[in-house]
């Protein structure tokens, strides 16, 4: 009913950028909540930001004042603007979506940050 789909991951150096996006299609609500998480090797999955569909933002205090959510409703579609990237940001990075009374999650891309 609801299909995420993640893209921009890649290599990238230490101290660069990427965007990631989620295109999510299917039956929305109006409300709904759009996470993003990451599972780095070795370790559980964690939270990296949070985005409302009104605009509410959460960042995980790893990537505060490095990393930007945002979201364009009308496309259904969410970014996850990365800069200042740091080898511990590699992991694969998944988004979520929380509507119509269930979670949704996409199958994930691999940002690796390495010289």
């Amino acid at each position: 009913q609801v299909q995420l789909v993640e893209s921009g991951g890649g290599l990238v150096q230490p101290g660069g950028s990427l965007r990631l996006s989620c295109a999510a299609s299917g039956d929305i609500s109006s409300f709904s909540v759009m996470g993003w998480y990451r599972q780095a090797p070795g370790k559980q999955r964690a939270l990296v930001a949070r985005i409302s569909s009104g605009g509410n933002t959460t960042y995980a205090d790893s990537v505060k004042g490095r990393f930007t959510v945002s979201r364009d409703n009308a496309k259904n579609t969410g970014f996850l603007q990365m800069n200042s990237l740091k080898p511990e940001d590699t992991a694969i990075y998944y988004c979520n979506l929380y509507t119509v009374g269930r979670l949704y999650w996409g199958q994930g891309t691999q940002v690796t940050v390495s010289s």
